[in-house]
């Protein structure tokens, strides 16, 4: 592949470095070793500034070639703790597991969850059906942004989003922790995105059934890689 204006490396290598970094839970430091590996000298700064930079490519191509989504939303809300403070990640999946939106906010309260259903509503439309748990800052932002769709409330029933927040704890762990809420809504928006494609649901699928998907999203990946700009 040619070489990105401005860039030294071919785009399949930053591609790589990307790809790799949101794949897998490793640091830059990591993804440095890797490229070392395959006699690519590039320092730990380099990758991260891959990443900043061309994270939000993948994470929007991903986006627009998706399935519409489905009418069944599951929010929830996770501490995400940024320089000693707590925050909170506002995420959504659909009845698919695939990440709506995601949002990080310094409240839990009804409204920052109104905002956060705001976006979710400009983008995709009213929803059929919302799971929730048992917070009650979600009733009266869905009464008043959505109020033909069903609210089900029972914390049994979200377990769908609970085990999606797996991979961004350990994330937060390898990363450090979160140095700002700029920080971590530019990560997280790429980083649900890129792993929508690259982690089906193995465990529902035998081992030839899931090279399929896997050869299929290489296949993505490669041809967003060509639609990367500088």
């Amino acid at each position: 592949m040619p070489r990105l204006k401005g860039y030294r490396f071919p785009r399949e290598v930053v591609a790589y470095a990307v790809w790799a970094y949101h794949r897998f839970a490793l640091g830059t430091e990591d993804v440095e070793d890797l490229l070392a590996e395959r006699s690519v000298a590039v320092s730990r700064e380099t990758v991260r500034k891959w990443v900043n930079r061309f994270g939000r490519h993948f994470a929007d191509c991903i986006k627009r070639d998706l399935p519409a989504a489905a009418d069944k939303w599951h929010p929830n809300e996770v501490v995400v703790p940024i320089n000693g403070a707590k925050q909170w990640l506002w995420r959504a999946v659909d009845a698919n597991r695939d990440v709506l939106d995601i949002l990080v906010q310094p409240r839990r309260n009804a409204k920052a969850a109104k905002r956060f259903l705001a976006r979710l509503i400009a983008r995709y439309g009213k929803p059929r059906v919302v799971v929730t748990d048992k917070l009650r800052s979600y009733i009266k932002s869905i009464r008043a942004l959505a109020p033909v769709s069903d609210h089900r409330v029972h914390k049994g029933l979200n377990t769908r989003i609970e085990g999606s927040h797996r991979p961004i704890r350990k994330r937060d762990k390898v990363m450090g922790r979160f140095k700002s809420i700029q920080q971590a809504q530019r990560f997280l928006a790429a980083h649900d995105q890129i792993n929508t494609i690259f982690r089906p649901r193995r465990f529902r699928l035998s081992t030839a059934s899931y090279r399929h998907p896997r050869s299929d999203a290489f296949g993505q990946w490669h041809n967003y890689t060509l639609e990367m700009t500088a």
